[in-house]
């Protein structure tokens, strides 16, 4: 197993991705799958990716195959092994493998024990004894590197990152460009009809969360405008023990108009929802991120200064396409950034950084959005 510097890898090579379990995730991986594809001449990929992101695995067309590594089998171990001895028996050996994850201890493990020639991202060693080296190019030893959400990153770096965007980072990895061409997910019509407006409030990270009665003071706006207004979500109860939705959802839907369409569609129908749909407004989690891919105007609410400071690593992370902007808050905060955005909730005794974005810049953007749509009409 060697480190993968932008070596050939000849006709029809094998590749193996390693995502994650986690949708904005996965949705970032797609710029580098799609480089792939356009760099090496008709390259057999293979996808160990998640469950949660089956639908979306499934329809790409770049992905030959692909696996669950997070199947909730009950002997995954043997469910991996025979899967990775049935494919390489049938595709012959991997050329090169790429961990999207490399953060992630299964994926460290299964890098190695897949065995490829060329390897990118963190693996552990042949003999799992320790970590594999990182390498001398600034394309692997970034790995390495604590902050990548830094501007001081990329003034490490001169000449070898354009951005600090995840998408690019995992495409520097395998020694590759950013396509030009967007980011494009598949996507499936929801069961029902799509309200003008989505709204996503909750996420992994309380830190994150928007304030009820800045949610409150949108949705009358819209409610007076006459737009409607549609929540989307895992079912309630997940939203619950997984998102941080405490009774913040509980408030909104009993308070105002929103319409209730958690748990009614899978993530390729939520994609199908947000294409058909004249904006999405979401905090910063996976839905923002899989409507930022299909093209629907976007909005991320964030609390973020202008220079990008704030609860979010939104220079990391902040979809870089046209259709997607972001909240500027008006108090500028360094709790999360200074831990390396690895805090649950928010570290400050108040959390002035997401309440400093008041509910007029929402508002504002929708109403130049929905103005400007109806005006092209």
């Amino acid at each position: 197993m060697e480190r993968y510097h932008g070596q050939e890898l000849g006709e029809r090579p094998h590749i193996a991705v390693l995502g994650s379990s986690k949708i904005g995730n996965f949705v970032v991986t797609v710029p580098l799958l799609q480089a792939l594809a356009e760099r090496f001449n008709s390259p057999v990929i293979d996808f160990w990716g998640s469950e949660l992101t089956r639908d979306f695995e499934t329809e790409l067309p770049q992905i030959s195959w692909r696996f669950s590594w997070d199947r909730p089998d009950g002997n995954l171990l043997s469910s991996l092994s025979e899967a990775a001895s049935q494919r390489l028996s049938e595709v012959g050996p991997l050329d090169l493998l790429i961990n999207c994850d490399g953060f992630n201890p299964v994926t460290q493990v299964l890098a190695s024990w897949l065995r490829p020639h060329f390897v990118a991202g963190a693996s552990l060693s042949l003999n799992s004894r320790s970590s594999f080296p990182w390498g001398d190019h600034p394309y692997q030893r970034f790995l390495n590197d604590p902050d990548w959400d830094s501007p001081a990153f990329l003034a490490r770096y001169p000449d070898f990152f354009k951005s600090n965007y995840i998408g690019e980072l995992l495409c520097r990895l395998a020694f590759l460009d950013m396509p030009d061409s967007p980011c494009s997910l598949p996507s499936r019509p929801p069961s029902f009809s799509t309200p003008d407006v989505l709204i996503h409030v909750t996420t992994t990270r309380a830190a994150k969360i928007w304030p009820a009665a800045h949610w409150q003071e949108v949705l009358s706006w819209c409610s007076r405008q006459a737009i409607t207004v549609g929540l989307v979500g895992s079912p309630p109860k997940r939203q619950q023990e997984d998102y941080n939705a405490g009774d913040l959802e509980d408030i909104l839907l009993s308070t105002t108009d929103l319409i209730d369409l958690r748990g009614q569609t899978s993530l390729i129908e939520l994609a199908g929802a947000c294409l058909q749909a004249k904006a999405v407004v979401s905090v910063d989690a996976g839905p923002m991120h899989i409507a930022a891919a299909v093209g629907t105007p976007t909005l991320a609410v964030v609390g973020n200064d202008p220079s990008g400071l704030g609860a979010s690593p939104i220079r990391l992370w902040m979809p870089r396409s046209s259709n997607c902007e972001r909240t500027v808050s008006t108090f500028s905060c360094d709790g999360c950034e200074a831990v390396r955005f690895r805090n649950d909730s928010c570290l400050k005794e108040s959390h002035f950084c997401m309440e400093g974005v008041p509910a007029s810049q929402v508002i504002t953007w929708l109403d130049r959005l929905l103005r400007t749509a109806e005006v092209s009409r």
